[in-house]
């Protein structure tokens, strides 16, 4: 495996080491000794994986600390445009957001830490998503910011008049009036 730094460097693109041959192939798609030599250490609690159809948007969701989530996000099946936003109050990337393809071809996984908002929309017929946590969901401090906010302009790489989003991601408020208690630099 290899990590490589998106452009908020504490988001991380995690690319597996494929081995191919006539039968089709075989990656780790996690190791915890591989990835402490990559001076990545984290506890992973629960596994997620969602199906959705094509022009789906899922997000931006988070959890307030010290409830807040680090996810290993990849893609089973599929194409989606991964984003992660920059939600840590004083950091120098504030609001700012990093976008990824990810897909069963290329097979990488975006790390998002704690301190930012996840969301992705399906740019193929449909997506399998599979993500790691390392900590458990909690109804009480599950938030979100609007998908749409235009503050942060995320282009999802998909015709938003053909957006499928579901009721409770179309009332989340825009990230200004959101709640947040994550400040850079804080362990959360």
């Amino acid at each position: 495996m290899t990590v490589e730094p998106t452009q908020i460097p504490d988001v991380l693109i995690i690319k597996p080491k494929v081995f191919t041959d006539h039968r089709g192939y075989f990656f780790e798609s996690y190791n915890v000794d591989a990835f402490k030599k990559m001076g990545i250490e984290i506890n992973f609690v629960q596994d997620n994986e969602s199906y959705s159809r094509k022009n789906v948007i899922r997000g931006l969701h988070y959890q307030l600390s010290p409830y807040s989530q680090t996810k290993l996000v990849r893609v089973v099946a599929g194409r989606v445009f991964d984003v992660a936003v920059d939600i840590r109050k004083n950091s120098p990337t504030f609001g700012q957001y990093v976008g990824v393809e990810l897909s069963d071809e290329n097979k990488y996984q975006l790390l998002i830490p704690k301190g930012f908002a996840h969301g992705f929309a399906v740019l193929s017929n449909f997506a399998i998503v599979s993500y790691k946590c390392d900590q458990y969901y909690n109804p009480e401090a599950d938030r979100g910011i609007r998908y749409n906010d235009p503050e942060i302009g995320i282009d999802w790489k998909i015709p938003m008049e053909q957006a499928i989003v579901s009721a409770k991601d179309n009332v989340h408020p825009a990230m200004k009036d959101a709640e947040l208690n994550f400040v850079f630099g804080s362990t959360y």
